[in-house]
């Protein structure tokens, strides 16, 4: 089934298959702010490529092709670097050009900021969070920290289920205005949402427990802390420093509250300029964006006894997690971002490769297709080591 815009709308664009059309159009359906970047891009190098068709990947006593694995997690955008060099891509239609909304891969950009905030001493990651937000006091947040938020560990009352249509996340989009108004009663905006959210029955800090609005109260952590709205530091720290090829977009509520979230989009080359910053140790082109202390701080300080005790220990059962980015192995080589409906940053230090994939899956979060296409990146970095 073909999709128009005049089919997409706010009721359906999350929905397959008018998913394919409403991930590349964001701004033709919820407000966006631009995330600027410089007149003159860096260079992504070509290196000798490889055949997809041909690459093997092992699945459930299985042998796929790499190229069956992007298109059975509905593949939108496929790129890979080693050693900073393109060494095999595939798009459908215009995606080369195309900015792509990539969820939750919006929390690890988002945590890069405030690494480059950290780094210039606006940001003390174990700074209460009310010192920046004192709107938070009485919600979950009122007596956590900022590092506490950076990992997920807050003891909050909030239920992470995408497919419920009457529950948290329903309202919350309401909020964030990605849903339609008047579907259902929820608070004016996102940063009243967030300041609303209760806390949960244990203590923050001993288990990782995923919630989005974490990330959301991390940029208005940010904004407080830099004096400046996050479009503009992501502007000014990370797009043009990098000539990232085209400016961003990120989605904003009826206040203008950015969701940091997951309302970052960005083309697919300019997602692997980050992952490629992240496996220099927060290089890129020769230049300095993000103290590599940063970076050393999440391959090796994510908590995994917070981590086995959390929802998502099934998918890395020796992970870790430490500022919005997971370390799926306990080698420390390797560390990814992840969003809703198949977009990643796969990044193997040891391998000198970074994978991003951009997609319209139709299931939010679907396990089987996050497991394939983790074989897929496994086998990519055994070829290229």
């Amino acid at each position: 089934m073909s999709t128009t815009p005049s089919q997409a709308d706010l009721t359906n664009w999350r929905q397959h298959p008018w998913n394919i059309w409403g991930f590349t159009h964001i701004e033709e359906l919820i407000p966006t702010v631009p995330i600027p970047t410089a007149e003159s891009p860096s260079a992504l190098p070509s290196g000798p490529m490889l055949d997809l068709k041909k690459l093997q990947v092992d699945w459930n006593g299985q042998r796929l092709t790499a190229q069956t694995v992007l298109d059975e997690t509905n593949t939108d955008g496929f790129l890979l670097l080693k050693d900073g060099a393109v060494v095999a891509e595939r798009y459908i239609a215009q995606m080369r050009e195309t900015r792509h909304i990539v969820f939750s891969v919006s929390k690890s950009i988002t945590a890069t900021l405030a690494g480059i905030l950290v780094g210039q001493g606006l940001l003390d990651t174990e700074a209460p969070v009310t010192s920046y937000v004192p709107e938070a006091k009485g919600s979950a947040y009122g007596d956590a920290t900022v590092r506490q938020v950076l990992d997920m560990t807050v003891s909050i009352r909030f239920v992470e289920d995408y497919l419920d249509p009457d529950g948290d996340v329903a309202r919350y989009r309401v909020a964030m205005g990605w849903n339609p108004p008047g579907g259902m009663a929820s608070a004016d905006g996102l940063n009243a949402f967030v300041s609303s959210l209760p806390k949960g029955p244990h203590a923050h800090g001993g288990r990782f427990h995923y919630v989005s609005p974490n990330s959301d109260l991390l940029g208005w952590i940010i904004e407080r802390a830099a004096g400046e709205r996050v479009a503009s530091l992501l502007s000014r720290h990370l797009w043009q420093p990098m000539g990232m090829a085209q400016d961003g977009l990120i989605t904003v509520d009826r206040h203008g509250a950015p969701r940091t979230a997951g309302g970052i989009c960005t083309s697919l080359a300019d997602l692997a300029r980050i992952g490629e910053m992240m496996r220099g140790r927060g290089r890129f082109n020769g230049k300095s964006i993000l103290p590599d202390s940063w970076v050393d701080d999440i391959l090796h300080n994510g908590d995994p006894a917070a981590w086995s005790r959390g929802d998502m220990a099934a998918l890395f059962p020796e992970g870790r997690y430490r500022s919005k980015w997971y370390v799926p192995e306990r080698s420390s080589n390797v560390l990814c971002a992840i969003g809703i409906h198949g977009q990643w940053i796969y990044v193997d230090q040891e391998a000198g490769m970074v994978a991003v994939k951009q997609s319209s899956q139709p299931i939010p979060a679907d396990d089987g297709a996050d497991r394939l296409t983790l074989a897929l990146f496994r086998a990519l970095a055994s070829e290229l080591r």
